[in-house]
């Protein structure tokens, strides 16, 4: 199944937001099982999470946007932009 990477900005005036609807986002993600590649925030130069790259399986974008659709991050309002980006894992891609 291919991979699709998920880049995601939050917006500058998200405040607390991040904070706020961090432990849903988390469930979410954990609950993609095996179909969530990695996860984790960008970070800005003080080291404060700013945005995220999630990389999933998915049948095709379509079903990929779907998919980010649902993160609670983005339910909530946090992100000013996705941007979904078919993606080929070569290196250190687990079980290869």
């Amino acid at each position: 199944m291919p991979h699709f990477a998920l880049i995601c900005n939050d917006r500058p005036d998200a405040g607390t937001l991040r904070a706020d609807t961090r432990p849903a986002h988390v469930e979410f993600l954990n609950g993609l099982g095996a179909a969530l590649g990695f996860a984790g925030p960008f970070l800005d130069d003080a080291g404060k999470p700013n945005g995220s790259l999630v990389v999933i399986e998915a049948t095709d974008e379509a079903a990929a946007r779907a998919i980010a659709a649902q993160d609670p991050y983005a339910k909530a309002g946090l992100f000013s932009n996705v941007e979904i980006r078919a993606w080929n894992w070569v290196f250190n891609k687990p079980g290869a």
